[in-house]
């Protein structure tokens, strides 16, 4: 891949990849439940609310909605009350690799991973995997131990939505971003578990410099096993994607394929993402609202297309309706970065990103 050798360029992609996993998060948060908010209900209440083609945050719910409830955030996320990012742990897990990085370099080793939670990080913020090898931590086992011991959420998305800022400082790198992805994954994860965190990692990383979505999709699929289910997984969603089958009944026929793994695991989630990137087409807004729509863990997987479709366009390319609203703000449970610079943690994301990017 040819590197990214002009450095406004480098820094707008940077700050693009913040902001738009920032604005994606935001927008799937208040529907963020997959098995009540499936598809074809979050549909329903965007129709609802005259709201399709969907372009700007979530609209609040009428005062008639007989719908499913949203989570109880979403007074923070809605379009015309965001000021500000909400907290949120797909973002604060980009904040603890960015200090990650900063503090002990890409050499890092998984215990400093660990050590760094239980500095950082409360953990009643942490939630299935993250929250099993968090316990398993205090009660002094080592990786891999923390992963594998009374965890039973081994292939869940946790791994998943920390790979973003080894993406963002391998700027045209996808194979080194899965590598730290890979480090970082095993504290808390295996299989398919890990995979999906390299996978992404590759996905952002692969995006600085990929001359399209597809091409970036296709060079992250090169740094996991072929014979994964993540991987074969994802092979479907190009596939049917290369056939013109229309976005709706491409997840219609994966969903089918997937189904009884749970809206929480790597797996299915990695089809709707997917499908997000390679329909929206580089489109921001048409990436993150697909991706959204599509159900699952919709705050991690709009985090992570925003991410790419970020990194994609720039952030200059972002339309104001995405960014304004956040304020160059946000809020997080990581010790010591509460109400932190959007700008500030791009700027400090671009000093790691930029010796080997130049």
């Amino acid at each position: 891949m040819t590197p990214v050798v002009n450095e406004r360029e480098l820094a707008d992609r940077v700050l693009g990849g913040w902001l738009g996993r920032i604005a994606g998060n935001m927008l799937g948060k208040p529907v963020e439940q997959g098995d009540l908010w499936t598809r074809d209900r979050i549909d329903r209440y965007l129709r609802r609310a005259d709201a399709l083609p969907l372009t700007d945050y979530l609209p609040e719910p009428a005062a008639d909605d007989d719908g499913p409830p949203l989570r109880p955030e979403w007074r923070q996320c809605v379009r015309g009350r965001v000021h500000g990012s909400c907290r949120d742990d797909d973002i604060d897990y980009a904040i603890l690799g960015l200090d990650l990085l900063e503090t002990h370099g890409f050499g890092f080793t998984t215990e400093q991973v660990g050590d760094l939670w239980l500095l950082r990080l409360p953990y009643l913020q942490t939630f299935t995997a993250e929250r099993a090898a968090y316990r398993n931590l205090a009660s002094g086992l080592k990786p891999p131990l923390t992963a594998t011991y009374d965890n039973p959420y081994q292939e869940w998305i946790g791994a998943l939505i920390r790979a973003d800022v080894y993406g963002w400082t391998s700027p045209g790198l996808p194979r080194r971003a899965a590598s730290l992805a890979r480090r970082d994954a095993v504290l808390s994860h295996t299989g398919n578990g890990v995979y999906g965190a390299m996978w992404a990692a590759a996905l952002v990383a692969a995006a600085f410099t990929a001359p399209s979505t597809r091409h970036a999709v296709d060079e992250a699929l090169a740094v996991i096993p072929a014979s994964s289910r993540l991987a074969r997984t994802v092979r479907r969603v190009t596939s049917l994607h290369r056939t013109r089958m229309s976005w709706e009944d491409t997840l219609t026929t994966v969903a089918e394929e997937t189904a009884g793994l749970g809206w929480i695991h790597t797996v299915p989630n990695a089809a709707v993402l997917t499908a997000g990137l390679l329909y929206g087409d580089g489109d921001f807004t048409r990436t993150i609202a697909l991706t959204v729509r599509g159900g699952l863990d919709t705050d991690s997987n709009g985090a992570t297309a925003g991410s790419v479709a970020g990194v994609l366009t720039g952030a200059a390319a972002i339309p104001a309706q995405w960014t304004e609203p956040l304020r160059d703000t946000v809020r997080s449970a990581v010790f010591g970065f509460d109400g932190v610079r959007i700008s500030e943690l791009a700027g400090r994301t671009l000093r790691l990103a930029g010796a080997d990017a130049c």
